[in-house]
């Protein structure tokens, strides 16, 4: 009964990072962080890290709507893809450095500054 409860809500947390992530072309990470701890009882950095593992395959089905859709700028895909994997390579790795306290206090930092930044 766990393993059928924990893949129910492991499948819910999918659901809502994949609806979140289609409709506004990311911020599912900022939904499935919160989700894996709270909803499945992960720690800080195994919900970070998993996150990232969830978050791969959503963005290539919203790339491949996007794509078909023509909403995308392809003079800009390759210099920011570039960039986005050096700063996935330097943040996995800073993860493993930082304290816990600090990881969660930079994630909720960004969290209410997008909050404020939508607002306004």
């Amino acid at each position: 009964m766990n393993y059928l409860k924990k893949n129910f809500k492991a499948v819910l947390c999918g659901l809502l990072t994949g609806a979140v992530n289609g409709l506004f072309g990311g911020g599912g990470g900022m939904v499935v962080v919160p989700l894996l701890k709270n909803l499945l009882g992960y720690d800080e950095k195994r919900a970070h890290a998993t996150a990232i593992l969830i978050i791969a395959p959503v963005c290539a089905a919203s790339l491949i709507t996007y794509i078909f859709g023509g909403y995308f700028d392809a003079g800009v895909v390759i210099p920011a893809a570039l960039g986005s994997v050096a700063g996935g390579l330097v943040g996995a790795l800073a993860l493993n450095k930082f304290p816990v306290g600090l990881v969660n206090a930079v994630f909720i930092a960004v969290m209410l500054a997008a909050g404020i930044r939508m607002i306004i």
